[in-house]
């Protein structure tokens, strides 16, 4: 899973919020689909430019992560790496496209999460919802044993009078 920090949680949630709020949403539109709609938090280019870096090269988002080479020169494969400075994998992004992510899933009721649809706005924002928790929970923990660590050494050094 992605590595959790607050830009990325931030981009997941402002995605949410933009999808909940009526943004463009058409899951065979590379610009306006689930990972087009967070691609254009993480980079800030728009659905029309998403997509027209996309038809640079065929296929879906998944294709084109099968494909994916950061040294092609490819808008696309350029905005990909963009996308994975934030902390994601081609992983994460494949499974965003067609909601497949088990450890996400899995924190959605099951009555639920067997009937998520890849191309529903509905499903989407449901997602993305529990993988930006997933995401904050993690963050918080590592960063709470990091302090904790961190507190821990400074106890043990001597102390200076």
């Amino acid at each position: 899973m992605a590595k959790a920090n607050p830009k990325l949680i931030e981009a997941i949630e402002r995605t949410v919020a933009k999808l909940s709020n009526g943004a463009a949403y058409q899951w065979g539109h590379m610009g306006a689909c689930n990972c087009g709609n967070l691609a254009q938090e993480l980079t800030q280019f728009t659905k029309s430019e998403i997509h027209q870096y996309a038809m640079q090269k065929h296929g879906d988002w998944n294709e084109q992560l099968l494909d994916y080479c950061p040294t092609s020169g490819y808008p696309i494969d350029l905005m990909i790496s963009k996308m994975l400075d934030f902390g994601l994998t081609l992983d994460d992004l494949a499974h965003l496209e067609r909601l497949s992510d088990l450890g996400i899933l899995s924190q959605i009721p099951k009555e639920r999460s067997d009937k998520i649809n890849k191309n529903s706005r509905e499903d989407v924002v449901l997602y993305m919802e529990t993988w930006a928790k997933i995401l904050r929970e993690n963050w918080i923990n590592e960063n709470e044993i990091s302090l904790e660590l961190a507190l821990e050494k400074k106890l043990k050094l001597p102390v200076l009078v």
